[in-house]
């Protein structure tokens, strides 16, 4: 073995170590470490300069990744670039000559400054055979890639990143209400371990609100389940259309929704459920050919650090409560 393969080789058990030390620590729950360290593992092996891996929204139309060297979170439509071909045509893409290809997306380029000399895009499956994403290689140090031999040097990390997204995408829909879209208890409390604790820890304001759908029953009663299925579609998509970036909405069990708003005061969580409100009692609802107009009552509260979760949203719910026995179709705080 030549001193370069055994460079080579001794990068590859380092990454290996490390990124099994990452796994067996309960210092972080989510993928994205993961991901990173596959990444670097994917450049090692074929002698090359960046890396990421992409997921394939298949509900939003979509393909994203966070591991893209030198860039925050990239959002591209999965018809478009290098691994929008990739996933489309159910191939291995390369291109030597990037610039004179127009499949290459050079948005990332222009923007950092970066180059791109040679891409290989490897579409990644599950267990199935369905293609979930994608790992993308950039500048291949020794050259421009080989689609054969580069892609039998890549195959591990392949395998290992399919298996990892299979897992995320398993974890996300576990957290996630299938009629509605959006997440559930279970994500609730997933993303206050993640994000929303730190936000308190930091000393930054936590605003939510809690509503829930004006005589509910009643609509399930006249017009059918199927009919009531089509109305909480409705309300959790108004209150999704109203989330910025870093707000997120939860179905907390049947028709009852909560919003959280990091860096957010009282005030302004009020004016957001007061407009939400509104639009909901303006707008019918087409279910099942029935037009139904409905309404909804909204308890909001700003986040006690000094309090337990529950105890928080307990307290919002008492708001809610008191909005249901006073008249129904209000905001209270």
């Amino acid at each position: 073995m030549d001193n370069k393969s055994e460079m080579t080789l001794t990068a590859i058990y380092d990454i290996c170590s490390r990124l099994y030390e990452e796994m067996c620590s309960k210092s972080n729950s989510d993928h994205s470490s993961l991901f990173l360290y596959l990444t670097e593992l994917g450049k090692t092996l074929v002698g090359a300069d960046r890396a990421s891996f992409w997921k394939w929204d298949k509900l939003r139309h979509q393909l994203w990744t966070e591991s893209a060297t030198g860039t925050d979170k990239i959002v591209i439509p999965d018809s478009t670039g290098l691994v929008g071909k990739a996933l489309k045509e159910e191939r291995v893409v390369v291109t030597n000559d990037p610039y004179s290809d127009p499949d290459f997306n050079s948005a990332v380029d222009k923007k950092t400054g970066y180059v791109t000399r040679s891409v290989l895009v490897m579409p990644i499956a599950d267990i199935n055979g369905d293609y979930i994403g994608a790992f993308q290689i950039i500048n291949k140090f020794d050259g421009g890639f080989d689609e054969k031999e580069d892609v039998r040097c890549l195959s591990l990390a392949a395998i290992i990143c399919g298996i990892a997204l299979e897992s995320e995408t398993f974890l996300e829909e576990s957290q996630h209400d299938k009629l509605t879209k959006l997440k559930n208890r279970m994500g609730f409390y997933s993303d206050f371990q993640k994000k929303y604790n730190r936000v308190l820890e930091n000393g930054r304001s936590l605003s939510m609100f809690i509503c829930d759908i004006d005589k509910f029953k009643r609509v399930n009663d006249t017009y059918g389940h199927n009919a009531g299925d089509d109305v909480l579609a409705f309300a959790s998509g108004m209150i999704m259309q109203a989330c910025s970036d870093t707000e997120c909405a939860y179905r907390w069990g049947g028709e009852e929704f909560i919003m959280i708003m990091p860096d957010t005061e009282l005030e302004q969580c009020v004016e957001k459920a007061e407009a939400i409100r509104t639009r909901i009692m303006n707008t019918p609802v087409d279910a099942q050919g029935n037009i139904i107009n409905i309404t909804m009552s909204f308890g909001c509260r700003k986040f006690d650090p000094a309090l337990t979760i529950e105890e928080n949203v307990s307290a919002a719910d008492e708001h809610l409560y008191t909005a249901k026995e006073t008249g129904r179709n209000k905001v209270v705080f």
